[in-house]
């Protein structure tokens, strides 16, 4: 219950914080990297603050991945998944009745930050951009996931690497799809968004889980686990400095 309750707090944290920069301060304001941070240092409060708990999934594609790269069960990964979907509709919901409150809000085909693509979206790419953008942001979230947390690497900087590659992902992704990587986060603002934003939601599930899942195979069969001794936190801090001290030098 404890690992259920973090995964729905802390994806309704992620939507709140993420699409809400977008929404309630607003694109003109912080602008696309404003944005593109809030994601990511969403992601990294609540590595440290759930991530003890419940690993901070906080996405259904991360839990797939994690599944299907053999760390957990499928009947564990459907319970994070029904929490997340759940945190995600909390976190959309609290986002849409502040937003409301402001005399001018109208919600649009693609309200509260809702993900999407074609003529009428952002950038106005393709289905097939979008497609194609979703599948390789998302292996290489759930990739640096995988590997971050791994046994052999220093997990006191996990949360870190995790929230930095969110953050790069929408710098770049921004304009072409919003940036999902996480169905849980497309999914709770296109419940209230409806219209274009409902319609394409299939996409923001299809893609991630593919991707996701390309990754968790390739931790499965050993094709990316670490070889050697674990490194501690306190190893790799000193290989940094040695690392720079010899730069300077």
């Amino acid at each position: 219950m404890k690992k259920l309750v973090a995964e729905c707090l802390g994806t309704a944290a992620l939507v709140f914080f993420g699409c809400g920069a977008a929404v309630l301060a607003g694109a003109g304001n912080v602008g696309q990297l404003g944005i593109a941070f809030a994601f990511g240092l969403a992601i990294v409060a609540m590595a440290y603050g759930i991530g003890p708990v419940s690993g901070c999934h906080v996405n259904p594609a991360v839990s797939f991945g994690v599944f299907l790269s053999g760390r957990m069960s499928l009947n564990e990964m459907v319970l994070y998944w029904i929490a997340q979907l759940f945190g995600a509709l909390i976190g959309a919901g609290v986002l849409y009745a502040i937003a409301s409150g402001q005399s001018e809000f109208q919600m649009g085909e693609y309200a509260l930050g809702s993900n999407g693509w074609g003529p009428d979206y952002l950038g106005h790419y393709s289905m097939q951009a979008a497609l194609a953008f979703e599948i390789v942001a998302t292996f290489l979230f759930v990739l640096v996931i995988l590997g971050a947390t791994q046994t052999r690497a220093p997990s006191a900087f996990a949360g870190l690497a995790i929230g930095l590659t969110l953050t790069v992902i929408h710098i770049v992704g921004i304009q072409v799809t919003g940036v999902s990587v996480n169905p849980a986060r497309s999914f709770g603002p296109a419940v209230f968004a409806q219209g274009a934003a409902l319609s394409q939601l299939w996409l923001f599930v299809v893609a991630p889980l593919i991707g996701a899942g390309i990754a968790g195979v390739l931790f499965r069969i050993k094709l990316l686990e670490a070889d050697g001794p674990v490194v501690s936190a306190e190893k790799a801090v000193e290989m940094t400095e040695q690392a720079a001290t010899m730069g300077d030098s």
